[in-house]
Formats: C-alpha cells, structure tokens, sequence
C-alpha cells in the first residue's frame, strides 16, 4: 500500500513524496481513512512509529477548506512539552507546503506578543501545550468555540503531568459538533475515562500492544554501582560503535553534571533540561540534529517529542522512577525502521524500578554481558581525543553520587604494570553466549 491508495489529495501527496515517504506506517494506514471520513480516533502506538504524520496529513486536507478568523482557530493540537508542539508544528509546515494554512505555536518560554499577534490574523492550525494555552484563554486573547477539531497527543504524558484537569476544561469550552483525535503509546484508565467523556463512538487503532517497545531496539539492563555510572557509560560510549546517542538521566542537575563530565572526557556532547528556556533548547538540538555533538544528555522534558533520525544508541543513566517513561526513552532511537540499541544502568536502588518496567513492558530485558552480545566489541579509534584533560576536581554538593575513585591507601602503593582485571584473572575459555569483549568491571555485579 502505497501513500496514494489512503485517499489524500495529489498536492499532499507531491509533499509527502518530496519528503521521501512512500509507504504508510500501520498507524498511518489505520488512522488516515477514517480521519478524513471525520471520524473520532483513539490511536494506541508505540513512540516512532509515524503517529504525528497519522492526523497531520489528513488534518491538511480536512481543513484545505474554510475560512479563518481572528481569535478563533479552526483546529487545536494539545501537546504536553514545547519540543513535542514544535515537532507537530514543523510536520505541518513540511507537508502543508502547498496548502494555504496559517498555524500558530503556543507554548512557554516564548513572547506571548507574537503568539497574540498571529491569533489575531486568524489561524488554521493551533498547537499548543495546555499551560500557556490556558494562560491566553484566562486573558481573553483567544477564543474556542470555532474550533472543529481537537488532537490530543502523548494523552499519557499529559497525565503524569498533571494536565488532565486543564485538558478537561479546555474540552468543556470546545463546540460539541467536532472531530476529537486521541493519541496515546499507553492507555491507563484515566485516559480511557477522558475518551469516553470527550470522544464520540470513537474508532480504536491499536497498531501494537500498550507498553510494548519497539522490535527494532535491542535492549539491555546493565548492574552497575551509582559510583561507577560515569566510568561505564564512557566504556560503552568508545565500545559500542556509537554514532548518536542519547543519555537520560532522573534529574536536571544529574543532566548537567554528566554533560560536563564527557565534555571533560573529550566526548562532544551538549544538554536539555526543564531549566533551560526554550532559545538554548532549539540551539542544543540544532546543533544534536547538525551532528556538531553526537551526545545528547537529556531529561525527561526530551522523552517525548523528539524526533531525530539516526539516533543509534539510548542510554538510560538512571532507570526511570515511572516506567511509562522507559517506552518513551528508548523509543528515540530504532525509528521508521531503523536498527537501535538502548542500555539501562540498574543499580541496587533500581530493582524496583527495573521490576515495574518489565512488569508493564511484559518482557525481560536481557542482561548486558550474557545475552546477544557483538562479537565484534573491539579496541577501535574514537573521534574523541584519547587523552583525557586534566583538572582540578573542585568540592561540589550533588544529589548524585560521584564517580571519582574511592582515595588508595599510602600503604598499597600502585604497581605501574598491575593489568586492571587482576581481579577477575579467570583466562579459561568462554562459553558459549558469555561475554568474549573486554570485560569492564560492572559485569561481575549480579543482575536483579
């Protein structure tokens, strides 16, 4: 099946075909028909698999007809985190290139004055995150009794937000006669509670099973100690044939601390936090996105929104607190069919964290170490430099722990030719499936 055989207009089509997209994704091919038919949807799919392309193209043709006025957008896109609303804003300037429709993006960390300013020229499209959206309807500069169709997207998301309550009012000021698309990688019964209030004999796509993750990633949990993080994931960084990868971590000032810790280590990489207004945001992932870092230390304001191809690798540094987040992490990577690998540092603290992502996973994530391994985890040469700056290491307070070297004693002085795995001095031949690469030390932690 073919983008042309879903039934959309030959001046959409000529856009899609100059993006490079031929074939539909299961969602698309699902979703798309029904949606120009004006029907209701609950779209269940895991992140990556062209879910933001399943309403925007049929929105474009949907709404090629109208007329717009001042105030009143004739569509609303509701998304939780301002990368999430420029990544729809962005689908629609590239597909709606040959179209005649205004959009306008409302999110925070902006000028409210532009934003205004657009409103009031009349737009097509609005795309907005709930917070700021509301802070512009409380001040009278919008109105939303004209709009005809509502998307909310990343619905989940918007629950471990806390954005539900504003996703209910903004719905109450909506005209009842409309077209409401609900989009969610996982369906807990808030959600499906919010569809059945809001939504209008809805049809339900449900491309893969909630809470699966993505068949082209292969992942794994890796035991390590807090203390040893940062050791690991540098090995796994220069070891694991890495082009783009990117870290997660639990906290905004783990994020920060890690990033200057590679940058240290001679690794290119840069950060995105909540902390970080929205200019340094855009610059941090141009420059991802232009491949001047290729590391990208992130929290969870990142998870969801970010759609970069090629993004070989994802490391989480800290197993994530809500599982739902873990789906949604390692899903920046192994996109539109594309071969991925995601690594989960699991530290005793983790072992609950670990047990409720493969509880809502349903799979066991195998361990680093003993399961389908590449034999061909070699020394290689890295772009990095091999020499690691020196520095002075400066006092500072933390709520991670540091991954410095616990101090030797004066008694044990080191023997400049001792090999680092005197420890593990076990040269028998590996059996079959083992590890057979160099053995860093976090593989002699048993896994939980």
């Amino acid at each position: 099946m073919t983008f042309a055989d879903l039934g959309l207009s030959e001046d959409l089509l000529k856009a899609v075909s100059d993006a490079g997209y031929t074939t539909p994704t299961d969602i698309q091919r699902e979703a798309i028909p029904p949606v120009l038919m004006m029907k209701d949807i609950i779209g269940i799919a895991q992140t990556g698999t062209g879910k933001t392309a399943s309403f925007v193209l049929p929105m474009i043709d949907v709404l090629a007809s109208g007329r717009r006025r001042a105030l009143m957008p004739r569509s609303l896109i509701l998304a939780p985190t301002r990368e999430l609303a420029a990544q729809v804003a962005e689908n629609f300037e590239k597909y709606g290139k040959n179209h005649d429709l205004k959009l306008a993006l409302l999110i925070g960390g902006v000028q409210m004055g532009d934003q205004v300013k657009a409103l009031n020229e009349g737009v097509d499209v609005l795309i907005a995150t709930p917070g700021r959206l509301m802070d512009l309807f409380e001040r009278g500069k919008i109105l939303l009794n004209g709009c005809e169709l509502l998307v909310i997207d990343e619905a989940d998301r918007m629950l471990d937000m806390g954005f539900i309550p504003d996703i209910e009012f903004i719905c109450s000021k909506l005209p009842e006669a409309r077209q409401t698309m609900l989009f969610s990688a996982t369906m807990p019964p808030p959600i499906e509670k919010l569809a059945k209030k809001f939504l209008n004999n809805p049809k339900r796509i449900e491309v893969s099973r909630a809470a699966t993750t993505n068949k082209d990633i292969t992942a794994f949990k890796v035991p390590v100690e807090s203390r040893k993080k940062r050791e690991t994931l540098r090995w796994l960084l220069d070891h694991d044939h890495v082009e783009t990868a990117i870290v997660f971590a639990n906290r905004k000032t783990t994020v920060r601390e890690l990033n200057k810790s590679l940058q240290s280590h001679g690794f290119r990489s840069g950060e995105i936090h909540g902390d970080m207004d929205q200019s340094n945001r855009l610059k941090e992932l141009d420059r991802f996105k232009k491949g001047e870092i290729n590391i990208l230390v992130a929290s969870d304001v990142a998870a969801r929104g970010l759609d970069i191809k090629g993004v070989s690798h994802v490391f989480n540094f800290d197993t994530p607190w809500h599982p739902d987040d873990y789906v949604h992490r390692i899903g920046r990577t192994g996109r539109a069919g594309a071969k991925g690998r995601a690594f989960t540092f699991v530290a005793k603290e983790d072992a609950e964290a670990i047990d409720n992502v493969e509880k809502l996973t349903g799979a066991k994530i195998k361990v680093f170490g003993k399961e389908d391994v590449r034999v061909e985890l070699v020394e290689r040469p890295v772009e990095r430099s091999e020499e690691k700056p020196k520095r002075a290491h400066k006092k500072r307070e933390d709520d991670e722990p540091r991954d410095e070297k616990p101090a030797r004693s004066k008694s044990t002085p080191k023997a400049k030719s001792e090999p680092r795995r005197k420890r593990d001095a076990d040269d028998a031949p590996v059996a079959a499936g083992e590890w057979n690469g160099p053995r860093p030390g976090f593989l002699d932690i048993s896994a939980t």
